[in-house]
């Protein structure tokens, strides 16, 4: 299939992504991003697509895979690292410090 026949039948079939790329994404300009990245990366592997298949189901694919690949790199992003071991060692340290000053009082009495 030559590359003009391909980017044809992927334009005849690419309007039904519009509404899955607002189902996964729930924000208009992040589904239109979504929507350009699939058709962009469905042109730059042509070579992969098999002729007689269901073109639809192969770009439903990559969609959902671009996808989940983003939102995994924003949960990656977003990631935030609790601080609790280090107040705890901090505050263990002074209560340390503090028995030990406290002990040391009472052998000066």
């Amino acid at each position: 299939m030559s590359t003009v026949e391909f980017n044809q039948m992927l334009l005849n079939n690419a309007e039904f992504l519009k509404p899955f790329a607002i189902t996964l994404t729930r924000d208009s300009e992040a589904a239109k991003d979504l929507f350009q990245e699939t058709l962009y990366r469905a042109m730059a592997n042509q070579e992969k697509y098999n002729v007689g298949t269901n073109i639809k189901a192969w770009l439903y694919t990559i969609m959902r895979n671009i996808f989940i690949n983003n939102y995994r790199r924003k949960a990656k992003q977003n990631t935030i690292f609790d601080s609790t071991p280090n107040d705890f060692l901090i505050n263990q340290t002074q209560l340390l410090t503090a028995a030990l000053f406290v002990s040391n009082c009472v052998w000066l009495i």
